[in-house]
C-alpha cells in the first residue's frame, strides 16, 4: 500500500475566506488555500473536481483517480486503467464524477462516470469493483479515425499525418454547463477534443466542443472492460461547436463553465504555429449565441456552429484571436463567487522513486491582463 501523504495546513494563514456547507451539520466551513493530492507513480495530474457539500476532492493522475478530504487525507483511489484518464467534473445533480477516458490504440473514447460514494479505500480496481461506468462517444471516434487523405488506411495515433478530422486526438476537457449562448438553463455535459499539434496543416486551428444532454444516459452506461471495449453510447451529440484559437498542443486540457464571468474557460498547452499568438488560456463568451459559418481550412468546404471568444485579455490582430496567459491546464475548478481551485503539477522523489504530485491552490478572479487570476493566501 502506498504511503499516504498529507499536507499540514496552517490554522489561519492557509485558510481562505470562502464558506461552503459542512457535510455533517451545515455549519459554514472554510476552504483551504491548498489541498494536496498525494504522490503517485502513474502519471502527472490531468484534472481535479470537488464535492463542496460533502467535502471531498478528486484528482486524476493519468490512470488513477484519487479521492481525498479537504485536508489532503487520502480516502481512496481507483486504479487499473491502461487508458488515459483526463479532465474531471463533479455533477451535483447525481453526485458522481465524470471524466474523459481514452484508448487510442483500441480507437475507443469514453466518458468515465465514477460512483464516488463507493470509493472508500486505496487501489479499488476499475474493472472489478463496479465503481466506474463508461459511455462510448461515437462522434469522437468517427473524427479520430477519419481517413482524411483518402489513401484507404488510417494512420493511427500519430500527429504528423493528414488523418484525424480537425486534427482530433481524442478528448480531454469536460465540464457541466448550459447550452452555448445561454447563461442559464439545463446543465449539459460538455466535452472538448484533444487536438494534435501539427504546424503543417490548416484544418486543425479550432477547439472542437461537443454537448450532450445526459438525462437518458443510464441506458448507455456499461462497466469498463478493457479487453473487449464496448460501443454503447449516444448516436448523436446535442451540439457540435468550433472555437477559433489556432492550433494548440492536445487541445483543451481543462474545460470549465464559470457562472461568475458567464464564460467557458479553456486551459491549454500552448500551440506552435508562428502565425498565431499561442496563448495558454481562452474563454468562450457564454452569452453569445453560436453563429453559422465556414470552418476555414477544411479539405472540403464545411460549415458549422462557431463560438465567440470572450472580450478582454490579449488581442492578436493578425489572427483575430483573444486570450490570456495562465497555467490552468493541470486542473481548474470554478467554486462560485469568483473563486477557483487551480492544480499545480509537481514531482517528488520518495525512496529513490520519482512520483507526480498536485496541489489544488485557491485563486480569485481579477479580470486583469495578461493573467486574469491571482492566488489567495
Amino acid at each position: 500500500m502506498r504511503k499516504v501523504l498529507t499536507l499540514a495546513v496552517a490554522a489561519t494563514a492557509s485558510l481562505a475566506l470562502l464558506a461552503v456547507p459542512a457535510a455533517a451539520d451545515n455549519r459554514p466551513q472554510e476552504l483551504p488555500a491548498d489541498i494536496y493530492g498525494g504522490a503517485w507513480t502513474e502519471g502527472h495530474v490531468q484534472g481535479i473536481a470537488i464535492d463542496q457539500r460533502k467535502g471531498y476532492m478528486y484528482f486524476s493522475f493519468t490512470n488513477v483517480l484519487v479521492k481525498t478530504d479537504l485536508k489532503g487525507n487520502l480516502i481512496g483511489s481507483v486504479t487499473g486503467f491502461t487508458g488515459h484518464l483526463g479532465d474531471l467534473d463533479f455533477n451535483a445533480k447525481d453526485g458522481r464524477v465524470y471524466g474523459s477516458l481514452e484508448y487510442k490504440e483500441q480507437e475507443s473514447f469514453y466518458i468515465a462516470i465514477f460512483d464516488v460514494d463507493r470509493i472508500t479505500s486505496p487501489n479499488m480496481d476499475a474493472q472489478t469493483t463496479d465503481v466506474v461506468k463508461t459511455v462510448y462517444l461515437k462522434e469522437v471516434v468517427a473524427d479520430y479515425t477519419a481517413d482524411m487523405n483518402g489513401d484507404g488506411k488510417f494512420d493511427g495515433n500519430v500527429a504528423e499525418t493528414a488523418d484525424h478530422r480537425y486534427g482530433c486526438s481524442g478528448i480531454d476537457g469536460v465540464s457541466f454547463g448550459p447550452e452555448f449562448g445561454k447563461k442559464h438553463g439545463k446543465q449539459l455535459l460538455t466535452v472538448a477534443y484533444g487536438i494534435y499539434s501539427n504546424v503543417g496543416r490548416q484544418d486543425n486551428d479550432y477547439q472542437v466542443v461537443l454537448q450532450y444532454d445526459i438525462q437518458q444516459w443510464k441506458k448507455y452506461e456499461k462497466p469498463l472492460t478493457e479487453s473487449d471495449p464496448h460501443k454503447s453510447g449516444p448516436e448523436h451529440t446535442d451540439g457540435k461547436y468550433f472555437a477559433y484559437t489556432g492550433n494548440t498542443t492536445y487541445g483543451v486540457q481543462n474545460l470549465e463553465w464559470d457562472e461568475h464571468t458567464g464564460n467557458w474557460m479553456m486551459a491549454v498547452y500552448k500551440g506552435k504555429k508562428p502565425q498565431f499568438p499561442n496563448y495558454s488560456f481562452f474563454m468562450v463568451d457564454g452569452g453569445a449565441r453560436p453563429s453559422e459559418g465556414d470552418i476555414v481550412g477544411q479539405p472540403q468546404p464545411e460549415r458549422g456552429r462557431l463560438l465567440t471568444l470572450a472580450p478582454g485579455g490579449l488581442q492578436h490582430d493578425a489572427s483575430g484571436v483573444r486570450g490570456w496567459e495562465f497555467t490552468g491546464e493541470y486542473g481548474l475548478i470554478s467554486l462560485g463567487g469568483g473563486r477557483y481551485y487551480v492544480s499545480k503539477s509537481g514531482t517528488v522523489t520518495e525512496n529513490g522513486v520519482s512520483k507526480y504530485t498536485s496541489h489544488a491552490q485557491l485563486y480569485r478572479w481579477t479580470g486583469q491582463t495578461p493573467t486574469p487570476f491571482e492566488k489567495v493566501g
